[in-house]
């Protein structure tokens, strides 16, 4: 009920500033108030380098902040407003992530894979060629790769995002048959004082789990884990909060 949902925060949501997003901030509230939410983080898209159909999924880093700051205090007495980005992680592209994020002081960053030796698994093309298996472990090793370069964030976003895109989506995926590297990854982001999301699109996009599956979230516990956010990842006013019950249980 409501009595449950005014505790909870959605902190994975994208605006129109997002290159994949055309939603509108006045209904992201909206829907945020309507859901009986007691806070939000937007954290709009910033993946340098990156154009889709002559988009660039960049953010404008003085417009994006000022328009947010404005929004937060427009309603600040009906909604907690957070600024939040979700950084696209790569290696080469840690020095302007860090000038990026170090000009404002943002509430909250997600650093999450977006791009794999420069092809988002989004796309099909991803996959062609080659088993699941093989493009899962290298989504996994690209990883592990960006984590020796890239300190500047607070969670690592839906960490098994590839598999929402592959041909088979999740059913020849499981904690167990990665379980070396994702252990390795979750030992490394917990050394480094860092959280995950426990991200809700993957019931959005037909898993039947978040992102990252509920094994991983439990192993993060295991291994000494204590910082999880949760997130939506809503592209539209109406995936705010979004199967926040089973996240709710999962949890």
């Amino acid at each position: 009920g409501t009595d449950k949902m005014n505790r909870l925060a959605d902190y994975h949501i994208h605006t129109f500033f997002s290159g994949d997003s055309e939603a509108k901030t006045d209904e992201i509230v909206k829907s945020a108030i309507e859901k009986g939410l007691s806070s939000i983080c937007i954290t709009d898209h910033l993946d340098f380098d990156y154009i889709v159909d002559d988009v660039l999924f960049e953010l404008d880093k003085d417009k994006y902040f000022e328009y947010f700051e404005n929004l937060r205090e427009e309603y600040k007495d009906l909604l907690d407003i957070r600024i939040g980005i979700e950084t696209g992680l790569e290696p080469d592209k840690s020095k302007r992530l860090d000038d990026f994020i170090n000009r404002h002081n943002y509430d909250f960053i997600i650093g999450s894979s977006h791009l794999v030796n420069g092809i988002d698994p989004f796309y099909l093309e991803y996959f062609n060629g080659r088993t699941d298996y093989q493009a899962f472990l290298e989504y996994f090793e690209s990883i592990e790769t960006n984590l020796k370069y890239c300190k500047n964030f607070d969670v690592y976003g839906h960490i098994d995002y590839v598999v929402r895109y592959g041909p088979n989506k999740n059913r020849e995926y499981s904690y167990g048959r990665y379980k070396d590297i994702l252990d390795e990854i979750l030992k490394k982001l917990i050394s480094m004082g860092k959280g995950i999301e426990l991200n809700t699109g993957g019931y959005h996009y037909g898993l039947g789990e978040p992102n990252p599956c509920t094994a991983v979230i439990r192993r993060y516990r295991e291994l000494g884990g204590e910082i999880i956010t949760i997130g939506a990842d809503a592209h539209t006013p109406d995936k705010i909060a979004c199967a926040f019950d089973k996240a709710a249980s999962v949890l």
